[in-house]
């Protein structure tokens, strides 16, 4: 969005699309650091190892992360500087976070992006070229220039633990949204989004990370660490850090419109209400709406090389049930629920 200071010089006003900014990489968008193999390499190397559907993970601090993020998260740790006004959304892998970007994004840079608007960038532009993901995007050692020259209020997400992030966030500089989703179904979808990048003939089988995720080690997990860090910071900072359920954005989405925008203190005017404009949101960011783009279904998510179609199989809940068996959905739920005790949060049993 362009706006023009006293003096008359245009300036942008945030969020707008990463890729726009020149989220695409470059060298004109990189500030050179030390290698991360040799700044991170005695940390990195003394840290335990697993793996899982064939990746790599490696635990740090708690939580098992991607061997292609340790970096990044060691990066975001020493080198992200959160500005009062920026916005961080924060997920499991495949547990609503596309959805949560699109949902924000266009709630947040509505007076610039009219949700009805035939340019909308989430019309040319998958989610995550719009919204940077800050665990992949440091990763490499190098803290892109392209960050800093995001304009206020910046938009950004990442999946690590909220223990990870740095002070500076979790003292309250910025607002934090967390989507959770049933864990069953999201190991479900993780399944899928894994099966997407899997070479021919591999014998990894969903009850393999059926196991895995049982001992807690999925990318970003435990699950249920990564879960209750945000229900508990939710919990002791309701004006800093939001905690949505999955679920219940499916069954009421304009309600979770309003609460979003609400939150991040740009609620809808009466005017905007009566437009329509929470309903144009919810419909441009609808699953229906979002599958059927050419943005959507054609190149590759920079992160690991998924392909764009995979971030869209079926947004529903509930699909664990022709996954699991009685036996594992009961198993996985007493894990889950014993982890959770004393917390308050609970999630349906099968």
């Amino acid at each position: 969005m362009a706006m023009a200071t006293p003096q008359g010089t245009p300036y942008l006003v945030g969020p707008v699309p990463f890729e726009d900014v020149g989220g695409g990489g470059g060298e004109d968008h990189i500030v050179a650091v030390p290698p991360p193999e040799d700044e991170y390499a005695d940390i990195v190397s003394a840290m335990p190892s697993t793996t899982m559907i064939g990746f790599p993970l490696l635990r740090y601090q708690g939580s098992w992360l991607l061997k292609t993020w340790v970096t990044g998260v060691l990066s975001v740790q020493r080198r992200f500087a959160p500005r009062p006004d920026d916005v961080l959304l924060a997920s499991l892998p495949k547990c609503g976070t596309t959805w949560l970007k699109s949902l924000a994004f266009s709630t947040m840079a509505r007076a610039a992006y009219p949700p009805s608007a035939a340019d909308h960038p989430l019309l040319r532009l998958n989610p995550h070229q719009c919204v940077p993901f800050l665990d992949d995007l440091f990763s490499s050692g190098e803290a892109t220039k392209a960050v800093e020259a995001l304009p206020s209020p910046r938009l950004m997400n990442t999946h690590m633990h909220h223990s990870l992030l740095p002070p500076s966030v979790t003292a309250g500089k910025c607002k934090i949204v967390y989507v959770c989703r049933d864990p069953k179904d999201g190991l479900v979808s993780m399944w899928y989004f894994a099966k997407s990048i899997m070479p021919a003939g591999s014998t990894y089988t969903f009850s393999d990370m059926f196991e895995h995720a049982c001992h807690g080690e999925t990318p970003n997990g435990p699950i249920w660490d990564n879960i209750l860090s945000y229900w508990r910071a939710s919990r002791a900072h309701p004006d800093k850090v939001l905690f949505l359920r999955y679920e219940e954005m499916l069954l009421d989405p304009g309600h979770a419109v309003t609460n979003l925008a609400r939150f991040l203190g740009v609620p809808f005017t009466a005017a905007e209400e009566a437009e329509g404009t929470s309903a144009d949101i919810v419909e441009l960011c609808s699953f229906k709406a979002m599958k059927v783009l050419p943005a959507n279904n054609t190149g590759t998510f920079t992160m690991l090389g998924f392909p764009h179609r995979s971030l869209f199989r079926k947004g529903v809940a509930g699909d664990w049930v022709d996954h699991m068996t009685p036996e594992m959905a009961r198993r996985f739920d007493g894990i889950v629920h014993e982890k959770l005790r004393g917390s308050g949060l609970t999630f349906a049993a099968p």
